[in-house]
């Protein structure tokens, strides 16, 4: 039975992220390309959410993590509002096309799978910029802070966050592609595919994917990210490459390197609000916001900038 367990715990480790990559992304472009109905890419989105909550329990890099902290149903909120804007998203993209000409720039002669994966480099580029700013405008911060008040990671969490900078970071990666003929079935793959990574990139399973953690965004990364240091935490901003962050040198991973959750969150505000109403409106007020100061990275954890 330990042999057992063990083999199985190894082939979660090394095997679930090719299969949400590879297998889960691959599904929606098999059932795009056969002009199946897009509601069954939800199915496939509902398999996907399935694997990352059992990897979690199999293979947890935090145990403490998979535990709820009156946060669950919160965050099941955020995912739902969020998955939602970006389905209507999609959904408008046709109503866009007739109101708004575009030039028939999009290379549709492309084999579909080479379409999909030029549509997440270029969203890659728009959203990982917005991130960037994120960290560095007030009035963006502001929103942003909502999905870095968390203090643990798991798959579901890559979904809280104000759909405000949802949405400006959507449209930053999605209005370049939409303005050269974007067509709706490689945007249906392009949301599952972002759902997917995030997903990965906030993963409590403690998978492995060898030298490519320096050029996917996924979790092993992505915990650099959410330290709650300014500075220390302005890093690694990709959300489908690293490409971008070591291009602007915002690429950070030490190996030695152990997280718990007294190393996530926001240091200067420990008790950032944790309803879901009150995250939706703190934003709004005069206590929302952060004073930059410095935008050094730093190793050294005793740093309590503000932002």
């Amino acid at each position: 039975m330990h042999l057992t367990e063990t083999a199985i715990r190894a082939t979660i480790r090394y095997g679930y992220a090719p299969a949400m990559l590879v297998g889960v992304n691959g599904a929606a472009i098999v059932l795009t390309v056969a002009h199946t109905a897009h509601y069954w890419l939800l199915a496939v989105l509902a398999v996907a959410i399935a694997m990352s909550f059992l990897a979690e329990r199999v293979i947890p890099y935090d145990p403490g993590w998979n535990h709820d902290r009156a946060d669950t149903a919160r965050d099941r909120i955020h995912a739902a509002v969020n998955e939602a804007l970006v389905l209507a998203s999609v959904a408008t993209i046709p109503l866009l096309a007739e109101v708004v000409p575009t030039p028939e720039l999009w290379p549709s002669s492309w084999p579909f799978i080479a379409q999909v994966v030029t549509s997440i480099l270029v969203a890659d580029l728009g959203i990982t910029l917005v991130h960037r700013a994120s960290h560095r405008v007030g009035i963006l911060w502001r929103f942003h802070a909502v999905h870095h008040s968390i203090t643990r990671m798991y798959g579901l969490n890559g979904l809280m966050k104000h759909p405000l900078h949802q949405t400006v970071e959507m449209t930053a990666g999605v209005a370049p592609l939409i303005l050269i003929g974007l067509p709706v079935d490689v945007a249906s793959v392009l949301a599952l595919a972002v759902a997917v990574q995030l997903l990965l990139q906030h993963s409590n399973a403690d998978y492995c994917i060898g030298p490519a953690k320096h050029l996917l965004a996924l979790n092993e990364g992505h915990r650099f990210h959410h330290l709650k240091w300014a500075g220390v935490g302005d890093v690694n901003f990709g959300l489908f490459t690293l490409i971008w962050d070591h291009l602007m040198r915002t690429h950070s991973y030490d190996p030695t390197r152990r997280f718990d959750s007294t190393q996530l969150g926001i240091a200067v505000k420990p008790d950032y609000p944790s309803s879901y109403l009150l995250q939706i409106t703190y934003p709004f007020t005069t206590a929302g916001g952060c004073a930059f100061t410095s935008h050094t990275a730093t190793a050294d954890p005793a740093v309590t900038r503000t932002r």
